[in-house]
């Protein structure tokens, strides 16, 4: 059974945020869908800027409520739209049915609470467990993310825990309530490769045992290409993308995935001979537009070999060339 054939726990449709800047308006999330199945790692992937981290943001309010705002769209989870719900609401949903990883441990641990104490937190908050009983249940958390002495380290602050001891403190924390969707957000940054091996084992292995859906952010195509099932490609807040993993390395069809791919070392179509002999790294020329930058067309036409003059007047839809396979290009 692929994870198309499987039920959809979320259903994005449309969605829309934008952030009110000195500059104008910015908008980071442009009418993006997408949906989650029961038991499958969606993996979103793109350039820094792109809005992935934005959009889960938005279904999860937690965007900053005086500089931003969600413009339209849809977030059906468990038969209710995410988008309006009060805070009240989505706090019971946070931590509890929806966990989120955060992209930097350091920063998103509170420096002042024991580790073990910000594990129970999220029990004791959503009712798991009682108070008395929350310590016990925190270093079983602990050690089911591979975390060694967990009745020690649940005594610990987090200045006393290395990058990846800190990562698997918040894997324990997001899945203390056995969630049903976990929003894993660049979790393996400024890790060294031995420990990010770690930590994606560790989620993959959580995922197999406890059946949970997963969504998978991150630039980096190799952790995409080992962890995902399918896979959605942003470029300026829009979906450009979305096949199977295995669509997406052997068939990519939107020049910007093409040019993704080519630019990554580990591919062979990531070298370009030099006239001594020697070869360099491919490159997508340009940079992201800034958000605030209105397209009637296609964003990706100025940095795109294959632009033409439909490009800039027309926005090119998100269409299906095969079962599972859509892309938004007018030429690809």
């Amino acid at each position: 059974m692929t994870a198309l054939d499987r039920k959809p726990i979320l259903e994005v449709r449309g969605l829309t945020s934008a952030f009110f800047t000195d500059g104008g308006k910015a908008t980071v999330v442009d009418e993006l869908s997408f949906d989650l199945h029961e038991g499958e790692i969606l993996g979103i992937v793109g350039e820094s800027g792109s809005g992935k981290s934005v959009t889960f943001l938005s279904l999860m309010g937690l965007l900053p409520e005086r500089s931003a705002t969600i413009e339209a769209g849809s977030a059906r989870f468990e038969g209710r739209d995410l988008i309006g719900q009060p805070q009240s609401e989505l706090r019971k949903i946070r931590g509890d049915k929806i966990a989120f990883i955060f992209q930097e441990p350091m920063t998103s641990l509170n420096p002042v609470l024991t580790i073990g104490r910000q594990v129970s937190e999220a029990m004791i908050a959503h009712g798991l467990c009682a108070a008395a009983e929350a310590k016990a249940a925190a270093v079983e958390a602990l050690r089911a993310v591979q975390i060694p002495e967990p009745e020690t380290r649940y005594h610990h602050y987090p200045h006393e825990f290395s990058g990846g001891m800190l990562q698997r403190a918040m894997i324990a924390m997001a899945l203390a309530c056995r969630p049903k969707i976990l929003i894993a957000d660049e979790p393996t940054t400024a890790l060294d490769v031995t420990i990010q091996a770690q930590v994606l084992s560790l989620i993959r292995k959580l995922r197999n045992h406890a059946g949970m859906s997963i969504i998978l952010i991150t630039h980096d195509l190799g952790v995409i290409a080992e962890m995902a099932d399918r896979v959605v490609v942003m470029y300026g807040g829009r979906k450009m993308e979305e096949a199977s993993v295995f669509d997406l390395f052997e068939r990519p069809r939107h020049p910007y995935t093409a040019g993704l791919l080519a630019a990554n070392p580990s591919t062979e179509l990531a070298q370009i001979a030099r006239p001594d002999g020697g070869h360099r790294l491919r490159d997508i020329p340009g940079s992201l537009p800034p958000p605030t930058e209105v397209h009637v067309g296609c964003n990706f036409m100025p940095r795109c070999p294959l632009a033409s003059e439909t490009c800039g007047s027309q926005r090119p839809q998100v269409r299906e060339v095969a079962p599972g396979h859509a892309f938004a290009c007018w030429n690809a």
